[in-house]
């Protein structure tokens, strides 16, 4: 009976601590932006989009024409899935991504080249 009564104490007082560790990182992630970001895919598309991104000139035609927006772009950089089999990830100073996501319900990859300072979108295939 005395374990059974330290092991209640003990489940009680974790399952409090618990929720105020839930409250408190809920809360500090929301004010200040964080997330939880230690896969390989996160990290990759995280580096990605904090550099400043330029694209090569046949996404600009792409852009011009509307056939192409920005936020699109924006839909492969957060939910998109990092093809690292194909990517080139041993390069310098640039490495290549593949990253698959869907653009207006079709399926495509974006071809992404992330330099130092800067991330260039190369192309998109559908």
């Amino acid at each position: 009976m005395a374990f059974l009564k330290r092991l209640g104490f003990f489940l009680f007082g974790l399952s409090i601590g618990l929720v105020f560790l839930t409250i408190f990182l809920k809360k500090k992630s929301e004010e200040t932006g964080t997330e939880f970001c230690y896969f390989p895919n996160c990290r990759t598309l995280k580096d990605i989009r904090s550099k400043q991104i330029s694209y090569a000139d046949g996404i600009n035609e792409l852009l011009v024409n509307k056939e192409l927006d920005s936020t699109d772009i924006n839909h492969f950089l957060y939910n998109g899935d990092v093809d690292f089999g194909k990517s080139e990830t041993k390069t310098n100073p640039c490495k290549t991504y593949y990253i698959e996501g869907t653009v207006k319900d079709k399926a495509a990859i974006l071809k992404v080249k992330n330099c130092l300072e800067k991330a260039i979108i190369e192309s998109i295939s559908y």
